[in-house]
């Protein structure tokens, strides 16, 4: 099943006193995999989030195309491994048309002004941000939620965008407050790894 924007306006909570929190982890998901389970369920927790969103990307501008899913394989594949009604597999790139993250997250915040969104990404991200299109403005448009990956820590911690955000760091023990913060606010959040990933999988088919 796939759940288009009417049904996921439908479908956002109802929390009284403020507006709900909805996390967004962008990604190819090729395949969707624990790995995605454990940071988002992490997220759902350590965040306070309402929700949380799987943005499968139809194509990553920066990945290949040559071992790539459709988008319906990888969104089935997404679906298989949801248990309970706050994690949704989405494929509203797709629906929307957009292909970076900015102008992804522009448009959720234009479709859904009720939401606080928090854009999720691993450190492995964080280390390489620097070379997505307007980088700055994802970390100047929502907060974000940087989740620990095994040997990336140093780099990400040092990389360009840290550095240049250093200041607008919070402490991972005030991150329950994450959504309701202005950003520029990003958080480095220290849990528990998994060391799966979608690139192991596949070789190991």
């Amino acid at each position: 099943m796939v759940y288009p924007v009417s049904d996921l306006n439908k479908s956002l909570p109802f929390v009284v006193g403020r507006r709900p929190r909805i996390g967004l982890l962008g990604g190819s998901f090729n395949p969707a995999h624990i790995g995605h389970l454990h940071i988002s369920r992490l997220a759902l927790k350590l965040l306070s989030l309402d929700e949380l969103w799987w943005l499968v990307s139809p194509q990553n501008p920066l990945k290949g195309t040559n071992d790539m899913a459709s988008v319906n394989e990888r969104l089935l594949g997404a679906r298989s491994l949801i248990k309970g009604r706050k994690i949704w597999p989405t494929n509203l790139e797709s629906t929307f048309g957009t292909n970076y993250t900015i102008d992804t997250i522009s448009t959720l915040k234009n479709k859904f002004p009720q939401a606080r969104f928090v854009w999720l990404i691993g450190a492995d991200n964080l280390s390489q941000i620097s070379s997505w299109k307007k980088w700055a403005s994802i970390f100047e448009t929502v907060p974000v939620a940087v989740f620990a990956r095994p040997n990336y820590a140093l780099q990400a911690l040092n990389s360009i965008a840290a550095k240049r955000f250093s200041k607008k760091r919070i402490n991972q023990y005030q991150a329950t407050a994450l959504a309701d913060l202005k950003p520029p606010v990003w958080t480095y959040l220290k849990t528990p790894m998994s060391f799966i990933s979608a690139t192991s999988i596949r070789n190991s088919n």
